[in-house]
């Protein structure tokens, strides 16, 4: 999804959930929209995902689209290894609200 697109869409909806993703060992961050159909979508720019360094970016981007919440939501490889179940393409249970 294009930033106008999220902007426009953000204008008309008011049911929805902005997830900031990191994974484990990675330095970059993706945000991702999921719409109350359970579709997801990833923030874009000329058709490319957009990817952060900072949360600061993230939140002068989601600022412009009147976004003010979040969940920062990280990806752990190796849960399975420490015994608990991977949930990667289950709804994410470890998420850390963002308010900004």
């Amino acid at each position: 999804m294009e930033m106008t697109s999220l902007k426009a869409f953000v204008a008309r909806h008011d049911n929805f959930e902005i997830r900031v993703i990191s994974h484990a060992g990675s330095r970059f961050y993706q945000v991702e929209l999921e719409d109350v159909e359970g579709e997801r979508h990833m923030l874009t720019q000329r058709g490319k995902p957009m990817m952060f360094r900072a949360l600061d970016d993230i939140y002068l981007e989601l600022k412009r689209a009147d976004i003010h919440r979040a969940y920062l939501v990280q990806h752990v490889a190796h849960d399975e290894m420490i015994g608990r179940d991977a949930h990667y393409n289950a709804p994410l249970s470890s998420r850390v609200p963002l308010v900004f």
